[in-house]
């Protein structure tokens, strides 16, 4: 038994590997199919999804992997969180990292964002909600701070994966770091109101 699930742990590894090594060498996400993987990894295609269930369930735990390496690698994120500042500023501050982090890795973003908005667990990722129900302190139900919570992450998401058309239709510029922090804080009060 010990064997096997070592051989499923190391087919596992292999295969990220081979997404990571596609996803770091291409312009465009959709350029690393799964049998491209498949193929890089040295392994049956449908061990791809056996052990990851899609493409785009593996590439977006690539890019939790690399969400939690970047988190680790900067301090100020942990520095903002333990602040004496208000839940609504440390939302802020936080949304401007996380927007800055998925155009800094729009590739990957590009592959797991429909993957993210129409099929993760709900339950799970939601990190602004502490912040939300910390702001409004008992005003609002559970229930209504979730809702809140999932709006505004799903929304600057959207934002973050349609930056460009925005750019184009209205002027934001994401990739600008004022119009980015612009952008951010005024999100951020319509969703949070006092």
């Amino acid at each position: 038994m010990e064997t096997k699930k070592l051989k499923a742990d190391l087919a596992k590894e292999k295969i990220k590997k081979a997404a990571a090594k596609l996803m770091a060498e291409c312009e465009n996400a959709s350029e690393v199919t799964t049998r491209a993987i498949a193929k890089e990894a040295g392994v049956q295609l449908a061990m791809v999804n056996y052990y990851f269930g899609s493409r785009e369930e593996l590439l977006f735990c690539l890019f939790q992997d690399l969400s939690r390496e970047q988190f680790q690698e900067c301090p100020q994120v942990y520095e903002i969180i333990k602040s004496e500042c208000p839940p609504k500023d440390k939302l802020k501050k936080i949304h401007f990292y996380m927007i800055t982090m998925m155009l800094d890795n729009y590739v990957y973003m590009q592959a797991v964002l429909g993957h993210v908005l129409l099929h993760r667990d709900l339950s799970q990722g939601l990190n602004s909600l502490p912040f939300v129900i910390e702001h409004y302190k008992g005003r609002k139900t559970e229930q209504e701070c979730k809702l809140i919570s999932y709006e505004m992450s799903s929304t600057m998401q959207l934002a973050v994966y349609r930056h460009e058309a925005l750019k184009e239709f209205c002027g934001l510029n994401l990739l600008d770091e004022v119009g980015r922090k612009k952008f951010v804080d005024e999100q951020i009060d319509l969703f949070l109101k006092d």
